[in-house]
C-alpha cells in the first residue's frame, strides 16, 4: 500500500534487520520505547525470523520511503494470553526522526488498523506511550485511541522512572453476521 505522501507499507521481512536496528537504537527514537539500548542487527534478524514464521499471528509492518526503511509497527498478543483476551492486541511504533511529521506514522496506523479491523478480527487495540510524547499522542488520538489511565513510575528511562499512558481504540463497528 503506497499512500498519498509516498510512504510504501508493507510487511516486514528478515532482510530488514539492520534498518529495524537503526530505527529502534536512534537515541530520540529509543526514549520512546521500552526497548534496551544496544540493539543490533543480529538481535534483530532473531527477532525478525521469530515473528515471520509462517502462521505466526503478529503483524509486522515497514514504511519505506524512497526504498528505505523509516518506519515499522506491529500488532501482537501477548504471549499466554488467556482466551477471554484474544480479541486484543498491543500495538507498537517506531519512526526515524528524519521522517516525524511526514505522515509515515499516519500511514502505518492506517496499515495496522485496516487489517485489524477487516482482517484479523481485533476488537481492541492497546498501547502504552509515555506522558511526554506529545506527537504520538495526537496520532493516537486521531485513530480512534483513548487514553484509559496514567501507569506512574512504569518504566525506567535515562535513569529515572517516568509516566505512561494507557490507550485503547476499540473497533468502530465490530463484525457480524449478515
Amino acid at each position: 500500500m503506497t499512500t498519498q505522501s509516498g510512504v510504501l507499507i508493507r510487511r516486514a521481512r528478515v532482510e530488514d534487520a539492520e534498518a529495524f536496528a537503526a530505527v529502534m537504537s536512534h537515541p530520540q527514537v529509543l526514549g520512546g520505547l521500552l526497548q534496551l539500548p544496544f540493539g543490533d542487527a543480529a538481535e534483530w534478524h532473531a527477532r525478525l525470523t521469530d515473528v515471520l514464521k509462517p502462521g505466526d499471528p503478529r503483524l509486522l509492518l515497514v514504511a519505506e520511503v524512497d526504498g528505505t526503511v523509516v518506519g515499522n509497527a506491529g500488532l501482537q498478543q501477548q504471549p499466554g494470553i488467556p482466551l477471554r483476551r484474544r480479541h486484543a492486541m498491543g500495538m507498537g511504533m517506531a519512526v526515524a526522526p528524519t521522517h516525524w511529521r511526514r505522515g509515515v506514522g499516519n500511514a502505518l496506523m492506517s496499515g495496522l488498523i485496516e487489517w485489524a479491523d477487516n482482517w484479523a478480527g481485533v476488537l481492541r487495540i492497546e498501547l502504552n506511550v509515555f506522558t511526554d510524547n506529545a506527537g504520538a499522542i495526537a496520532l493516537y488520538q486521531r485513530h480512534g485511541f483513548e487514553v484509559e489511565g496514567t501507569l506512574r513510575a512504569y518504566a525506567l528511562r535515562d535513569g529515572r522512572y517516568a509516566d505512561v499512558l494507557t490507550m485503547a481504540r476499540l473497533h468502530p463497528d465490530p463484525p457480524r453476521i449478515g
